[in-house]
């Protein structure tokens, strides 16, 4: 049992005073970026989507 405190007390020593914590500031510009790059990726792959869609709708129509 003793282990078990012993990992949590160093566990949470070393997440408040070794650890370097992002600011405010820069998470919320990496989530921004995230966000954006997202979006961008959901929107390529319903353009994909889309083109797959009509290409195999045109060739089963044909058939």
């Amino acid at each position: 049992m003793n282990r078990f405190v012993s990992f949590f007390r160093e566990s949470y020593q070393e997440l408040t005073l070794k650890v370097t914590w992002p600011k405010r500031n820069e998470l919320q510009n990496n989530s921004t970026l995230v966000l954006v790059a997202s979006a961008i990726f959901a929107l390529v792959i319903f353009g994909i989507d889309r083109v797959f869609e009509t290409l195999l709708g045109w060739f089963y129509g044909t058939f």
